[in-house]
């Protein structure tokens, strides 16, 4: 359904995306990854039509977005990551006009579905930012389109939304529309994306599904540790068998190829100190974690 081949983009001096390819089967849901300044909204904004690659082929469907703009329109929904409307525009006007320009009835049972039913005549400037997030949504697949593209779409939402969201996701997903979610939240994309690519300054470094980008890592195991004095947060001390530390809020995290040696170590160090173990976890590397190892190493 999409083919990104060779696509290149650049502004002025500055290479955003350097010659990446991939393909979207139709029906997929698409995990679009990386830190700020990747290249990922240079991407999306291609294949929406909002811009035109410097060199390579973009296609959805049968449709070049640079160049059949009309085409593309009624077949792509699109949620930015901030919601640019008007201030006074209300849900009903915003539902009304989006739908007029894809030339479908307004769907007011999106709003419903959405928590806007009571909000519908309250002008936009009014509604919070999870609100005007919700309506965002409700706008993008109002003319049910044939690919979603979504943005940081839980960005601002709560928990009720969030799950809203993601059953709505999966329910388009079934009905055969495919989307393309690019998100900060790599637990969201490993628990959504059938597949997922990883961007670092504008190269794509890994692509696959979740599952076999984290195989593809060291292959090692994540001990995460917390001390009531945090020992270990400022320790200068050798860890058997770990190639790497991090430190997160309270946690010293290692990433272990022999977690009997590393665990062993770790309680034999804290004891040493006069320090007491609060928690010690030890789990397979997820998606995040792939995430960092790649991002620090490149």
């Amino acid at each position: 359904m999409i083919e990104v081949k060779n696509f290149s983009k650049r502004y002025g001096q500055f290479t955003a995306v350097d010659n990446i390819s991939f393909t979207v089967p139709r029906g997929q849901i698409f995990g679009l990854l990386g830190p700020n300044g990747a290249g990922k909204t240079s991407t999306l904004e291609c294949l929406e039509g909002l811009r035109r690659p410097d060199a390579g082929s973009l296609r959805i469907g049968s449709v070049d977005p640079a160049r059949e703009p009309r085409q593309l329109r009624n077949l792509i929904g699109v949620q930015l990551q901030s919601a640019g409307m008007p201030e006074s525009i209300t849900p009903d006007e915003a539902m009304r006009l989006f739908c007029a320009y894809h030339t479908v009835a307004p769907r007011y049972d999106l709003l419903d579905r959405f928590g806007l039913n009571s909000k519908r005549r309250t002008e936009f400037q009014l509604l919070s930012t999870g609100q005007q997030r919700r309506l965002a949504l409700a706008l993008a697949v109002a003319h049910e389109p044939q690919v979603l593209f979504l943005d940081e779409p839980t960005a601002g939402l709560d928990v009720a939304s969030r799950s809203e969201l993601h059953g709505l996701m999966r329910e388009l997903q079934a009905s055969g529309t495919t989307i393309i979610l690019a998100t900060h939240d790599m637990a969201e994309a490993e628990a959504m994306a059938d597949r997922v690519a990883i961007l670092l300054n504008g190269r794509l470094v890994a692509e696959g599904t979740p599952l076999e980008i984290t195989a593809t890592g060291a292959g090692l195991t994540k001990v995460s540790v917390h001390t009531r004095d945090s020992v270990l947060l400022d320790n200068h001390y050798t860890i058997p068998a770990v190639s790497q530390r991090l430190l997160k809020e309270e946690y010293a995290i290692y990433f272990s190829s022999d977690i009997g040696q590393t665990v062993g170590a770790l309680i034999e160090y804290v004891s040493s100190k006069g320090d007491e173990l609060l928690d010690l976890r030890v789990e397979r590397p997820s998606l995040e974690d792939r995430f960092l190892e790649l991002t620090t190493s490149n």
